[in-house]
């Protein structure tokens, strides 16, 4: 019973010198007032796939993710790109870790790209990806809601950057974070491989703690340099799904792998020895958060040997309203009222759902053989508890 207080979870009875793989330099070009740039090495890419850019020398900080940006002075497409195909685009860097103080998280975050080929409509890094592109110079009304996945921006200097900044005594203990905001295995990284060489630069410390979140099975093409990587540190794979019901994966995820292509990715890392389990983030109020989809996904996850899962809500972020609220209103008309009213306005659910769906998920972990959070140790500091919650849970959907 809620005792007239509605949570609302489901369920509830209430660069020049550039050198690329193949080892052979790109020609060097010259724009129209004598600026020299290089084409990015992108090995059997078809150029209607490529974009040149003239990098700029100044740099931009945005303060909600601690990332700098450079400020491009002219993107020039070589020729017009099919619509359904990404462009990729070299993102000049000074740094490459955010700190806790920028993020205002309790880890380390780092991310290759800026920008996801996979598209996910409920992503909440399309605010970062729309602020580097506003700021190198392009007009904001010309920023589509595809932009996200369409003009994917590659940090390609990052891990010599990274080798070169990185002092383990600053981090304090805490863990570093790849992929916080944009997938590190997404397609590009067949091409570009930056998040390989970041984790071969991560690999020559020692005693760091190393987390990674990531849709695709990529992730076990470097199961060599990730086993490496936990001789010598704490490494922690997260293989994020939100349910194993393909149709609905279909509707809010199109272009991301498939739950079982990912959990054999996850039954992969978990026989090679690594520390891998399941993020289940996020939890779409209404949508995953029952019991029965709930209680789905995390046997399926104990049957790939998934050494815990981890859940959190969704945050609806301005720039996610756009597309993911007319495919709740097209799939789940119901619910659409609610989602108006159930977030703040920053994007954050109520705090009277987040512990509710916590409890429900710390239930359904004890039921099949999870640690809870409390329990994990791994888990701690990666995202804010709630406790200060009733412990009622609301109707949104299905009855208990």
């Amino acid at each position: 019973m809620c005792h007239g207080r509605r949570c609302g979870i489901s369920g509830c009875s209430c660069e020049p010198g550039c050198r690329p793989a193949c080892g052979r330099a790109l020609p060097g070009l010259r724009g129209p007032h004598g600026t020299s740039f290089g084409l990015l090495p992108l090995p059997r890419l078809r150029l209607g796939a490529l974009r040149v850019t003239l990098a700029g020398t100044g740099a931009l900080g945005h303060r909600g993710t601690g990332e700098t940006f450079p400020r491009p002075r002219a993107s020039v497409p070589l020729c017009p790109p099919s619509p359904k195909r990404a462009q990729f685009l070299d993102l000049p860097i000074k740094s490459i870790l955010n700190s806790p103080r920028q993020t205002g998280m309790g880890f380390w975050s780092l991310n290759p790209y800026v920008g996801c080929e996979f598209g996910c409509t409920y992503c909440y890094a399309r605010f970062a990806h729309r602020y580097v592109v506003e700021r190198g110079g392009s007009d904001p009304a010309a920023w589509a809601d595809d932009e996200f996945e369409r003009r994917v921006f590659v940090k390609r200097e990052a891990p010599d950057i990274l080798a070169l900044t990185l002092k383990p005594s600053r981090l304090r203990d805490a863990a570093i974070a790849i992929g916080t905001a944009t997938d590190p295995y997404q397609p590009a990284e067949r091409r570009f491989q930056v998040t390989r060489r970041i984790l071969e630069r991560l690999a020559q410390f020692h005693g760091l703690n190393v987390s990674l979140v990531t849709k695709s099975p990529l992730v076990t093409r470097d199961l060599d340099i990730l086993a490496r990587l936990a001789e010598r540190s704490r490494v922690t794979v997260y293989l994020s799904l939100i349910s194993v019901d393909v149709p609905l994966i279909k509707r809010f995820e199109a272009r991301s792998p498939m739950p079982q292509v990912r959990l054999r990715a996850l039954e992969k890392l978990a026989t090679g020895g690594l520390h891998a389990g399941v993020m289940l983030a996020p939890v779409l109020p209404g949508i995953t958060d029952g019991l029965p989809q709930l209680r789905a996904l995390m046997r399926a996850a104990r049957a790939a040997g998934a050494a815990f899962v981890h859940a959190a809500p969704l945050r609806l972020y301005p720039a996610v309203r756009p597309l993911f609220l007319p495919l709740v209103a097209r799939h789940f008309p119901q619910l659409l009222p609610r989602y108006e009213r159930a977030f703040d306005g920053h994007g954050t659910v109520r705090d009277q759902y987040a512990g509710a769906l916590e409890r429900r998920v710390a239930g359904l972990q004890r039921e099949t053989g999870f640690p809870t959070w409390a329990e994990d140790e791994a888990a701690r500091g990666r995202y804010r508890r709630r406790s200060d919650t009733p412990d009622d849970l609301g109707q949104w959907v299905l009855p208990l």
